[in-house]
């Protein structure tokens, strides 16, 4: 005699109780990002300010590293509704090369706010390659309504990589350019490519 086997589900169901921690936790470190900065956040802080046990931020994120993944996700989520179904010129309803435009701009503030929680994540976030993913269709799409020819993956990544905190980095904290020279230069290329 057989046994039935259980049915797979996408993913066990989380306490409401979990659930409200995470939520609590994500946005006491949030607060106290405000506060104080990424470099001075402890994970005692987060959960004092919470209201949970410093065990508790172990158990939902594992690490501060963790957290700070986690944080990054929130944001990241919210910069890409934006994009999505967010007002144009980023969001839908202006003309293609308005929108690879402002989609620019908005990456680079995105990553100059970011820059310092995306560090902290270390390799908990790395190199996202669904964020990566998302970023990189986007300006592919973008670019093909423009007509462009060519590899544009290739060419869609190229105009991504710019952007990145690395190079904005090196470009602006290092390099001695303004946002506004970044932004200006990153444009150029834009228009060449297309």
């Amino acid at each position: 005699m057989s046994k039935n086997l259980p049915l797979l589900t996408a993913a066990p169901a989380v306490r409401a109780d979990a659930a409200r921690n995470r939520e609590a936790l994500l946005r006491a470190a949030a607060e106290l990002i405000e506060r104080c900065g990424v470099d001075d956040l402890t994970t005692d802080a987060v959960a004092a300010r919470a209201g949970v046990g410093k065990g508790t931020v172990f158990r939902r994120f594992g690490s501060r590293e963790g957290l700070m993944a986690s944080l990054l996700n929130h944001r990241e989520e919210e910069w890409q509704a934006s994009v999505i179904s967010g007002p144009a010129p980023l969001g839908p309803g202006a003309p293609p090369m308005e929108r690879l435009l402002a989609f620019g701009a908005s990456r680079l503030r995105h990553h100059r706010e970011q820059a310092t929680l995306i560090e902290a994540a270390g390799s908990t976030w790395g190199e996202n390659y669904a964020v990566l993913g998302f970023v990189s269709l986007h300006v592919r799409m973008l670019l093909a309504q423009l007509g462009v020819q060519g590899d544009l993956a290739y060419l869609a990544t190229a105009l991504v990589a710019p952007l990145g905190v690395p190079v904005l980095r090196q470009q602006i904290d290092h390099g001695g350019m303004s946002e506004e020279q970044v932004l200006a230069g990153w444009a150029d290329l834009v228009r060449r490519v297309v």
